[in-house]
């Protein structure tokens, strides 16, 4: 590159044949006393070693020769001077190379070096050749590094030591050579060329601000070095960075045309710190809307707050974070942070527990348990002054004072310094924990994150964790939850994929590999569809935990098309704070259909949906169970559904909307239908039949209405008369209202098929 042709510069100074005038024996300035008839300079024509020359006589200290013109200077520009000079008579002076440096308006530029290396003249009639490199930048061999202040200069000499000397100096000559340094660079904007030192200390921001705005689509270069920046700065041009920078906690690089991990790691010279350092800058411009890992691993030591990170506790903007591998490795920073104090809890005020001590010390997100407390219930925000923490959720049985446990798990993302956030994403990750730490901790409040075609791998106690309303509109698609804990025996694990609080989760095509839990789910809304969670062991007849547990009554939610293996469904309300009924809803707004449900080698206890009533006076309202697959392996189980009355039973008198059918029953001692066709034989002529389809019903339920009855054969007298005689039928008879009656008019006896339901189906 050479700027004197591309940007047309005049570089070099006249000849002193043309005349002494246009040089000066000051610093070459406008009006300064020039050479011109002065008695210590002549010009020599004809010089055997130089043709015309300049004769000059040591009169002074410091014997300046300055060139009148304005030379240019520009960032980036970089010049040669060079000088022939000899000895001819008296005292030998010492010689250097000078420039007066100027800023537009004439003003000489301070604080830079205006003198090359000096040279000691040892002998007459010997040629010496001078050179020195005046440039922006600190470059090598450069020897006036002037920065991008200048706008021209007078360039010349100066002789220093003994007076009375006399020497010969060939015409002054300049040149460019930018190339020096561009040649293997074609295309590239060096910051030092625009006054970056790369010290690590000296603030280079505003070089690498003027080295980007000269760029014009040329890529800027941030050669060997550390270059400190103290603020802000943003590249509109592409960047590559050979050498780092060091930045303050609060200030950000924004490369908007290399958002990505592979450029962040080299500007900051470590992964992780690119990493954290791209994450900041994805909160804070908008240019980009997604940093790209480029399939690189980062290994993480310590849990990554990313609202602290950002400098800002609320976004609403699409953000992504993708491709790539977050890696845990060993560090004290992942312990869990455990703390039991005492407060009191009232069910007048469900979401927060008061008059706890040391509150400073229960950190936000902490995990409440104790007795009384349901599962996953996490601190959302706590009042150090007023001694209280508010809950994510109610606790069902925790009224009055006890002690309660917090544990803070440490979380590889943890987003819970957001007080909203709203659709930020993360696809095609690998979240490896290592047994170490947990992967995700979602905002306090947000909206629609995304989860997609990435796997949390091994976590330590939770895959991703709700502590409020971050969770509302969740989409977890195409995922793989692979546990910490796959060789203990299922009833021994306590990790869980994850938990939602809030509405309307979106839960699909996951692989989820033998968690304690799967979900816990706390809202209403839900679908989940093609998840296959499989929560088996070795143990012979081995103990199986929940793989989903609903913690709300009227869940408005559907679940079809998965693949439960050895895992149940758990349908409480233990995040009810008054748990028994009071008018609300009960249980109901569930569709379970068309799903696989596999269990091997278990107890014949096991049962593959179980709802548990944590109070008395529930029912089911609104329930159907339809073109289901239950099969057993090694072994056989007495049927698919239950009521865990450890806290109360169902209100089987009020059940409605109840429909089990068209499932597929293998290895299941006892199916399970409503409405079912119980075909009953009458072989003695009775005016009254009891029909038994109790083993049928759902949950060992009551038969509470009769929707059809159809004689198979003839029904006859006791003489064998035909009769067509219809009876009444009387519901909800027996000791367990498990059975009907049909009454007729006289004693009969025949072949009916009768069609029983557990519920009133309207």
């Amino acid at each position: 590159m050479n700027k004197a042709i591309t940007d047309g510069l005049a570089l070099m100074p006249p000849p002193f044949s043309n005349g002494l005038n246009a040089w000066s024996r000051e610093d070459g300035t406008p009006g300064t006393t020039s050479y011109a008839g002065a008695a210590d300079a002549a010009q020599v024509p004809s010089d055997q070693d130089f043709g015309g020359c300049l004769e000059l006589q040591k009169t002074e200290a410091t014997q300046r020769l300055r060139y009148k013109g304005e030379t240019p200077f520009e960032p980036g520009l970089y010049l040669q001077v060079t000088v022939r000079i000899k000895a001819v008579a008296g005292p030998l002076p010492t010689v250097r190379i000078a420039a007066r440096p100027s800023l537009a308006n004439g003003n000489l530029v301070t604080g830079v070096t205006a003198t090359g290396p000096a040279t000691d003249l040892s002998d007459y009639g010997e040629v010496v050749t001078l050179r020195a490199i005046i440039g922006s930048g600190n470059r090598q061999g450069v020897a006036m590094v002037w920065g991008t202040s200048p706008a021209y200069f007078h360039i010349g000499l100066d002789l220093t030591g003994p007076n009375g000397g006399v020497v010969r100096i060939d015409d002054i000559e300049v040149e460019d050579v930018t190339s020096y340094y561009h040649t293997q660079m074609l295309g590239l904007v060096d910051v030092r060329d625009y006054g970056a030192v790369g010290n690590g200390t000296t603030n280079d921001a505003a070089a690498f601000e003027a080295a980007d705005a000269a760029a014009d689509g040329r890529t800027v270069l941030v050669p060997e070095g550390v270059f400190r920046l103290n603020s802000n700065v943003t590249f509109e041009n592409p960047v590559r960075f050979e050498g780092t920078v060091s930045m303050p906690a609060n200030a950000r690089l924004s490369c908007t045309r290399n958002f990505e991990l592979d450029t962040y790691a080299a500007a900051f010279g470590s992964e992780l710190e690119g990493f954290r350092r791209g994450l900041q800058v994805l909160f804070n411009f908008t240019d980009h809307v997604s940093f790209d890992l480029r399939g690189r691993r980062v290994d993480v030591n310590a849990p990554i707050d990313v609202a602290a990170l950002a400098g800002i506790n609320s976004f609403a903007q699409r953000r992504l974070l993708t491709n790539g591998q977050l890696n845990a490795v060993a560090n004290a920073a992942w312990n869990t942070d455990t703390v039991t104090v005492t407060g009191t809890y009232a069910t007048n005020d469900p979401n927060r527990i008061t008059g706890l001590a040391n509150v400073a010390n229960i950190p936000v997100g902490a995990q409440v348990t104790g007795t009384g407390v349901g599962r996953e219930v996490y601190v959302k925000e706590r009042n150090v002054a007023a001694g209280t923490v508010t809950l994510s959720r109610p606790l069902w049985g925790a009224a009055g004072t006890r002690p309660f446990t917090f544990r803070r798990y440490q979380y590889m993302l943890d987003f819970s310094g957001f007080a909203d956030l709203q659709k930020f994403e993360i696809t095609d990750m690998e979240l490896l924990c290592n047994g170490l730490c947990s992967a995700i901790m979602l905002p306090v409040q947000g909206l629609t994150f995304r989860l997609a075609d990435s796997v949390i791998n091994r976590p330590r106690d939770r895959g991703i964790s709700s502590i409020g309303t971050g969770c509302q509109g969740i989409l977890i698609d195409q995922n793989q939850f692979l546990s910490n804990e796959q060789a203990m025996p299922s009833q021994n694990r306590t990790t869980i994929a994850m938990n939602v609080n809030a509405n309307d989760a979106k839960i699909r095509d996951n692989r989820i590999v033998r968690f304690a839990h799967f979900a816990v789910i706390g809202g209403s809304g839900n679908m989940l569809i093609g998840n296959h969670f499989f929560q088996g062991d070795d143990q012979t007849d081995g103990i199986r935990q929940a793989g989903v547990v609903f913690t709300l009554t009227n869940l408005k939610t559907l679940m079809t098309g998965n693949y439960i293996d050895n895992s149940f469904i758990e349908w409480s309300n233990e995040h009810d704070p008054a748990p028994g009924f009071n008018n609300e809803f009960s249980f109901g707004g569930l569709t379970i259909s068309d799903n696989i449900f596999t269990a091997n080698d278990v107890a014949a206890s096991f049962r593959w949906l179980v709802v548990k009533p944590r109070g008395p006076g529930h029912f089911l309202n609104g329930l159907a169970v339809t073109g289901n697959a239950f099969r057993t392996i090694n072994g056989q189980i007495d049927r698919i559904e239950k009521v865990d009355t450890t806290n109360a039973n169902l209100d089987f008198g009020k059940f409605r909307n109840v429909v089990f059918e068209n499932n597929t029953f293998n290895g299941i001692n006892q199916i399970t239908a409503s409405p079912v066709v119980v075909n009953h034989a009458q072989n003695t002529a009775d005016a009254s039949w009891t029909v038994n389809g109790a083993d049928y019903l759902p949950f060992n339920g009551w038969a509470r209405a009769v929707t059809a009855i159809v004689a198979e054969g003839a029904i006859t007298s006791a003489a064998g008369t035909d009769r067509h005689d219809m009876p009444h039928v009387q519901v909800e008879q027996g000791a367990g209202n498990d059975r009907v009656n049909l009454r007729w008019p006289v004693p009969v006896r025949g072949r009916v098929l009768v069609t029983v339901r557990c519920d009133n189906p309207s």
